[in-house]
């Protein structure tokens, strides 16, 4: 079944427009219950209705947004419970331990603050895979609902997430620790920062003042410069930096340089097979990362699993797999012991947790990844046509997978989530790659993609 609103995390765009407004997520609020009623999960819909937690981000449209949905899921005859301003994976885990029949998050994640979007999670607090999303789809229809009375509201779910972090680490492990911390003016403000205060770090916060425009805003994962001068500034031990939602986890080492998901993963999945705890000696990345991590985990006598780019697909892989470990190279990183989800303060206090048990600094154990050769592109695009029939992009792409045949690997595809065209290329040698990323963005132009 294909799905005309649902991207590789939700639906999202500009808020405003044709998807992202009042009555559409009023009427999405509605399918996804009759979609439930239908059987969609395990119902636990007989007598009060179903019970639906809500969290979001610090956008300016997610009050507005979170008060259509309720409309919505309230309409169908479900029991919406508002969580407030809460990272996306502290929703995902508040479902799992309230046993509530769905989880919904108003966010737009690493999007910029004129963005809004909504997710989904089901029991268990487990993503939505694409047939249930499909499914939804297809429960959408009739009137807009009318308003409704006021929306109940849970403010625990803040404070029994903090609590559950703080379990990872022992008491004052982070003491004597200076810790940079951008929050990207996002849902993490409220919770990343008393969590490593508590355990006894020192934090240094940036992008900590969200007033609903400046979320992302040249600050958090997406834009990493200033974690990492502030770091080089302050003399910290470390830099941690969170999307808008809080699901992705980037870090700078004590000198300065940035970490991303590949090398976060290769650490903590050495680490536990050295120590015979990575389940079933299994790592789960995508088609994204590098071939150095393959390497690293083989030579470390594990295995690694390949998905499609996406973190619900790396979830359900894991899954499939019996894996507690995997993510992708954005800084989506996946602890399944932990949380059902993606969650950026989690990944980070595992690393530190390596730092600690180790003895060794991050500039040190970032070299348990060797790279492979490696460009990517992201390109703006006016239109996302089917690659298959954008003549010049094919033919450079075939070309370019034959000479590299053995030695390297060719990844072309659409952005789930912005109107982007994304381009990877590993390779022999920095020139070899270098050349390969120029001759696929000239194809794209030649086929008038690019904008």
């Amino acid at each position: 079944m294909s799905r005309k609103y649902f991207g590789t995390d939700g639906v999202r765009g500009r808020y405003g427009g044709p998807v992202i407004n009042e009555d559409f997520l009023a009427l999405l609020g509605c399918a996804v219950v009759r979609w439930l009623r239908a059987g969609g999960t395990a119902s636990g819909s007989e007598g009060a209705g179903p019970r639906v937690l809500i969290g979001r981000d610090t956008r300016a449209s997610g009050a507005a947004l979170e008060a259509a949905v309720a409309r919505g899921l309230r309409a169908a005859g479900a029991n919406p419970v508002s969580l407030g301003v809460l990272p996306t994976p502290a929703v995902a885990l508040a479902v799992r331990e309230q046993q509530a029949n769905l989880g919904a998050v108003i966010t737009a994640s690493h999007n910029p603050p004129e963005d809004n979007g909504l997710k989904f999670f089901g029991p268990g607090g487990v993503k939505l895979t694409d047939e249930q999303e499909a499914a939804i789809e297809g429960h959408l229809g009739g009137a807009v609902p009318e308003e409704v009375e006021s929306l109940s509201s849970d403010p625990g779910a803040l404070t029994a997430y903090i609590a559950r972090c703080r379990q990872l680490l022992p008491e004052a492990a982070l003491a004597g620790w200076r810790v940079v911390l951008d929050t990207a003016n996002g849902a993490t403000c409220a919770s990343s920062p008393p969590t490593l205060r508590a355990l006894g770090a020192e934090v240094v916060a940036l992008g900590a003042n969200p007033d609903g425009g400046n979320i992302n805003v040249g600050v958090g994962s997406e834009h990493p410069g200033p974690l990492a001068e502030s770091v080089r500034r302050v003399g910290a031990k470390v830099g941690l930096a969170h999307d808008g939602d809080g699901d992705r986890c980037v870090l700078c080492d004590e000198q300065g340089e940035v970490l991303d998901g590949d090398e976060i993963l290769t650490i903590l999945a050495v680490h536990a097979l050295a120590e015979g705890r990575l389940a079933e000696r299994t790592l789960v990345i995508t088609e994204q990362s590098n071939l150095g991590v393959d390497a690293a985990v083989a030579a470390a006598g594990g295995k690694v699993v390949r998905t499609p780019v996406g973190d619900r697909y790396v979830i359900a892989r894991m899954r499939k797999e019996g894996a507690t470990l995997g993510g992708e190279s954005s800084g989506h990183i996946v602890c399944a012991d932990v949380s059902p989800t993606g969650d950026g303060l989690v990944a980070a206090l595992r690393v530190f947790a390596v730092m600690r048990a180790t003895g060794q600094p991050l500039s040190e154990l970032r070299r348990t990844l060797r790279r492979f050769p490696q460009r990517t592109a992201a390109l703006s695009v006016s239109g996302k046509p089917p690659l298959e029939s954008l003549c010049a992009l094919g033919a450079e792409r075939r070309r370019l997978e034959a000479e590299l045949a053995g030695s390297g690997r060719v990844l072309v595809r659409y952005s789930g989530t912005e109107a982007k065209l994304r381009l990877l290329v590993e390779g022999p040698s920095e020139r070899v790659v270098a050349e390969g990323i120029a001759r696929l963005q000239a194809a794209a132009a030649q086929d008038r993609l690019l904008v």
